[in-house]
């Protein structure tokens, strides 16, 4: 099979949009949090925790969708942490969310540890299907890639539509957006701008934490260490590149995911003839690329990082 074959096959397409999933997710959390003015530097750590506590809900007997709601619990909880350190005391956002990662990261190590001693491999659980709409999944191409996915993939490209709606149909959306922009005007109107951040960081944490969930109930069937692999700070990356905006975020967490697919296939075609590494940098040297040319034309919401007292002006 030549390269460019490989972009016009379903099984190419269908594994860009089940890596893209939890990026996205991840990425609609992040979107969120900075959209209300907190950058939350916490997703790496928050999607670890996700990850345990939706695969140890499933293990301990509960149903899928029991994990997937104890998980986003679980990053709504360390969401209010971050938030009533970073938002009414005033503390710096960069450090508190490297402290959450280290938090989240250690304790969720620490838990599996202590919950499973004598534990030498992951054990393993049942984990969400491929779910074919009818109809729609046997579209050439397209049909594969995107309608014979697992419940938690509709539910991530569901999770964007939602935010999208929520931030420029909803009082509460231009709440979060104002307090982003200019939260002295928020108070002005007699809202709490404390209430609105911090309810923002919940609600984007709640969704970092799906996303690590997705990968122990959805990609895999278990849990193991260093299985969020640096996608916190992937999605980062991407709300710059999506300009603060779910559709192109979307678009920018399905591109990153096409890299990535597309260069497990390269290392198979070559036949080991180019050193793997080169094709394990690609999708973070593509995306580097794209954040230089993409961030100089960006508005950043301009409170962003911008600690904010009640009365200030």
């Amino acid at each position: 099979m030549e390269a460019f074959d490989i972009l016009l096959t379903a099984s190419f397409w269908a594994a860009a949009i089940r890596i893209a999933s939890p990026l996205i997710f991840a990425t609609m959390g992040e979107l969120i949090c900075e959209r209300a003015g907190v950058l939350n530097l916490g997703i790496e750590g928050i999607m670890t925790a996700g990850a345990f506590a939706g695969w140890f809900t499933v293990y301990l007997g509960f149903d899928l969708w029991t994990g997937v709601m104890i998980a986003a619990l679980t990053g709504a909880a360390f969401g209010l942490l971050h938030g009533v350190l970073t938002v009414p005391l005033g503390l710096s956002q960069h450090v508190i969310g490297i402290g959450i990662t280290l938090l989240a990261t250690s304790l969720t190590y620490f838990t599996y540890r202590l919950l499973l001693p004598e534990v030498s491999s992951p054990p393993k659980i049942e984990a969400f299907q491929p779910l074919a709409i009818p109809g729609l999944s046997e579209i050439p191409i397209l049909g594969p890639a995107l309608f014979e996915q697992t419940p938690l993939t509709y539910l991530a490209f569901v999770s964007v539509a939602v935010v999208a709606w929520v931030l420029y149909r909803t009082p509460a959306g231009v709440a979060v957006r104002a307090v982003g922009e200019n939260p002295s005007a928020v108070e002005a109107q007699g809202i709490s701008v404390s209430a609105v951040r911090i309810g923002a960081v919940m609600a984007g944490s709640a969704l970092m934490a799906i996303g690590g969930a997705f990968l122990t109930m959805s990609a895999f069937n278990s849990f193991f260490f260093e299985m969020i692999n640096g996608r916190g700070w992937i999605a980062i990356a991407l709300v710059v590149f999506g300009s603060w905006r779910p559709g192109k975020a979307l678009i920018g967490a399905i591109l990153f995911a096409a890299f990535d697919a597309y260069q497990v296939r390269l290392q198979q075609l070559t036949g080991g003839v180019i050193p793997y590494q080169v094709f394990l940098m690609m999708p973070y040297i593509l995306s580097i690329a794209a954040l230089v040319l993409v961030a100089r034309r960006v508005a950043y919401p301009k409170a962003l990082m911008v600690p904010y007292q009640k009365g200030e002006r």
